[in-house]
């Protein structure tokens, strides 16, 4: 399994949010929009792959009559947890996007 990095971005942005640093820095605001772009790269990234786990989960649904329906009731369980992880982790990132994009958006005033 390769590793998240969502938590690694999440503190990040944290930084970025609790930084006292001048809008006036040239770097600032294009640190934020870097930031922003990653993290809705994630958020897609995630959303994608949620996307194919319910795929996914709708095939083993369709299969459990065929074969071998314990190890195919054990796979749904294993997508089901997975797609809401998934989706956890989608809605904590957006969110805190959301307060990096305000951030950014007031930063951009003042600048």
């Amino acid at each position: 399994m390769a590793s998240n990095p969502i938590p690694a971005l999440l503190e990040q942005i944290d930084q970025l949010l609790t930084a006292s640093s001048s809008p006036d820095e040239p770097a600032t605001l294009a640190r934020l929009e870097r930031t922003l772009t990653d993290g809705y790269a994630h958020a897609l990234s995630l959303e994608a792959e949620q996307l194919r786990l319910e795929r996914r989960m709708t095939e083993l649904a369709a299969e459990l009559h065929d074969g071998n329906r314990e190890q195919k009731a054990k796979e749904l369980v294993q997508v089901s947890r997975r797609i809401s992880l998934a989706g956890a982790e989608i809605e904590r990132l957006r969110g805190t996007l959301s307060r990096l994009r305000a951030h950014a958006t007031a930063v951009r005033a003042t600048a």
